[in-house]
């Protein structure tokens, strides 16, 4: 944006800023502070685990809690497994699970085709042999695991005007409970599924994993000590 990098500013902080670069800071300063947009929509980067992702208005912005769902994947994915990241929007999961374990075959699926295109760039961007598939959540296939950081917000639940005015509704919203998306995944009854969940949702989730035939559960908490993430095996 400013014509140099982030290390030149440090090194030389007495530097001018003027001309076009002036004018560019000032419009990304009003589309923040007047129509709230996100600032990984407004940098068109964001990053998640090791990556640095492309992102805008198509798809969510991924977050870092999402990085513990990454995480419990990890765990109990074997060597070699087939997963699934189901609703990938920007391919981070799907991406950073290849990135860290590249013996995974990873495939990513997304209902929404401007979503893919989004995540198709950047697996081609970061060089990473991920598969993509349009599809309404778990595309047809033998996966070893599922997982997902799915709609879960409440469709009358209040969100701050960066989330609710400008990310997709279609990624956030699920039913007046929140639990429409997660209730289908967890029908699904794959060998392992893994979720990211709403604050609050963590045991609803897990016992509807056990009612589906699953055997055993574990509820993963975030770094602010929410119950963020639910990983079900059979």
């Amino acid at each position: 944006m400013l014509g140099v990098g982030r290390a030149e500013l440090f090194m030389h902080p007495e530097w001018p800023v003027e001309g076009p670069a002036v004018r560019a800071y000032q419009d990304l300063v009003r589309r923040r502070a007047v129509g709230r947009e996100p600032v990984a929509y407004l940098l068109g980067r964001r990053g998640f685990r090791r990556l640095e992702l492309d992102v805008d208005a198509r798809v969510l912005v991924p977050r870092p809690e999402t990085e513990h769902l990454v995480e419990a994947v990890l765990r109990h994915a074997k060597p070699g497994a087939r997963v699934v990241d189901v609703g990938t929007g920007s391919g981070a999961i799907a991406l950073a699970l290849k990135d860290e374990r590249g013996g995974l075959e990873v495939t990513g699926s997304d209902i929404s085709p401007d979503a893919l295109a989004v995540a198709r760039g950047n697996g081609a961007r970061l060089g990473l042999d991920v598969t993509w598939i349009e599809a309404d959540l778990v595309p047809p296939g033998e996966w070893d695991v599922v997982a997902s950081n799915p709609p879960y917000v409440e469709d009358d639940a209040p969100l701050p005007p960066d989330v609710g005015d400008h990310e997709p509704r279609g990624a956030l919203r699920a039913g007046p409970d929140g639990l429409d998306v997660l209730r289908r995944l967890v029908a699904a009854t794959p060998p392992v599924l893994a979720v990211e969940v709403g604050a609050g949702q963590a045991a609803t989730v897990a016992a509807l994993a056990i009612a589906a035939g699953f055997v055993g559960t574990e509820i993963v908490g975030d770094l602010a000590g929410i119950d963020r993430v639910v990983v079900a095996w059979r």
